[in-house]
C-alpha cells in the first residue's frame, strides 16, 4: 500500500523526472565555485526574486543563519516572532553561533508582528545597556498563512526608516505567491534577504537558497564554509531543485485545494478545523483520542503527527493525490463514527 504521509511536506519522494535531471546533471566543485549547475541554480533564483546574488545551502535552518550571520554582528539583536520557526525551532543558533541577541515579539493571529510592539522593541541608539537592534525578520508563510501584501510594505517601511535590515524566512514563500495570486518576487521585493525551501512544498529531495545582495551573499558563502555547509558536486540536487522550479511551483495551487477540501470534511464530522489557507491546516482531536487515531489511520497507511497535544497538523504536498486524500477522509469517519 502506498503511504499517504501528513507529517510534513519535507516527506516527498522525488518524482522520476527530477531523478533523471539528477543524473544528467553537469557538476563541479562547488567551493570553488565552479559548479555549473549549482551556479545557475543561484543565478536563476536571484534573478527570479529580484536580488543581486543567491547562495545554495543545504537547508533552511543553515540559510536563515546565514542571514542573521550575514546582517547582524556579535551584540546585535534581531526583531522575531515568539513563536518564529527561526527563534524557535531552529536550535538557538543565532545566539549560539553568532552572538545575536533574539528579541521575540507576540505575533498577531496571522502571524505578523504588531508595529506598535516592534516601535517598543527597538533599543535606543548609542546606549551600551543595550544590544543594537539590527534586524527584522518575519515568516511567510505562517503556519500555512500567507502575511497580508499591505503588511509587507508597512513592515518594510518600519525597517528602512529605522535603520533595519529586513530578512524573510520564505521557506513556504511560493505557497504564499500562489496563494495571493502574486509572483513570488512581489513578496521577495519587500526584503533586504530571503531564504527559500526548495525541498518542501516544491519536492526537491534537499536545499534552500538564500538572495540578498552581492555583499550579503559573499558574507554568507564564509560563514557557510565555517559552519561545515560547503559542498562538492552539489550539482546533482541543484538539477532537481531546477526541475521543481520549473514543475512544481504552479501545482502547489493542488495541495491548497486538497488541503481546503480536508478542512471541509474534517469539519462535517464535527471537528474544529483551522488553518488551511495552503497546504497546511490544524484539527483538533478529542483529549484521550489523538494515540488512538494515529494508530487507526497507519493501519490504513496514513502517517500523522500525533503529539501530546489536542492539535494535530495535516500537510498536503506533491505525494498526496486525491485517492490519497479521500482514504484519510475515510479514516477520520471510520474513527469517529
Amino acid at each position: 500500500m502506498k503511504w499517504v504521509d501528513l507529517r510534513s511536506d519535507t516527506v516527498t519522494q522525488p518524482t522520476p523526472a527530477m531523478r533523471q535531471a539528477g543524473l544528467s546533471a553537469a557538476v563541479g566543485d562547488d567551493v570553488m565555485g565552479d559548479d555549473p549547475s549549482v551556479n545557475a541554480l543561484q543565478d536563476r533564483v536571484a534573478g527570479e526574486l529580484g536580488f543581486q546574488a543567491a547562495l545554495y545551502v543545504p537547508s533552511g535552518t543553515q540559510s536563515n543563519l546565514l542571514a542573521l550571520m550575514a546582517h547582524c554582528e556579535r551584540g546585535d539583536e534581531y526583531l522575531v516572532g515568539m513563536d518564529a520557526h527561526t527563534y524557535k525551532y531552529e536550535g538557538g543558533g543565532a545566539a549560539v553561533l553568532g552572538s545575536i541577541q533574539p528579541q521575540p515579539i507576540v505575533q498577531a493571529e496571522d502571524g505578523s508582528l504588531p508595529l506598535d510592539l516592534l516601535e517598543a522593541a527597538v533599543k535606543p541608539l548609542g546606549d551600551p545597556h543595550f544590544a543594537r537592534t539590527r534586524l527584522l525578520a518575519l515568516e511567510n508563510t505562517w503556519h500555512g498563512r500567507p502575511l497580508p501584501l499591505d503588511y509587507l510594505a508597512q513592515a518594510g517601511a518600519f525597517a528602512r526608516e529605522r535603520g533595519l535590515a529586513f530578512h524573510l524566512d520564505g521557506a513556504r514563500l511560493y505557497n504564499a505567491a500562489v496563494a495571493c495570486g502574486v509572483p513570488a518576487s512581489q513578496i521577495a521585493g519587500h526584503f533586504d534577504s530571503v531564504s527559500v525551501c526548495l525541498s518542501k512544498g516544491l519536492g526537491a529531495p534537499v536545499g534552500s537558497v538564500l538572495a540578498g545582495s552581492r555583499g550579503l551573499v559573499d558574507k554568507a558563502r564564509r560563514w557557510r564554509k565555517v559552519l561545515g555547509g560547503g559542498w562538492r558536486q552539489a550539482g546533482m540536487m541543484a538539477a532537481m531543485a531546477h526541475h521543481a522550479l520549473d514543475h512544481h511551483v504552479a501545482r502547489l495551487a493542488e495541495d491548497h485545494r486538497r488541503a481546503a477540501t480536508l478542512a471541509d470534511a474534517l469539519r462535517s464530522l464535527g471537528l474544529a478545523v483551522d488553518g488551511a489557507f495552503t497546504n497546511i491546516l490544524f484539527v483538533t482531536v478529542p483529549d484521550g483520542r489523538q494515540a488512538g487515531l494515529a494508530k487507526a489511520l497507519e493501519a490504513r497507511g496514513i502517517r500523522i503527527s500525533a503529539g501530546r497535544g489536542a492539535r494535530i497538523r495535516l500537510v498536503t504536498h506533491l505525494d498526496v493525490d486525491d485517492a490519497g486524500l479521500e482514504r484519510v477522509i475515510e479514516g477520520f469517519r471510520e474513527f469517529f463514527a
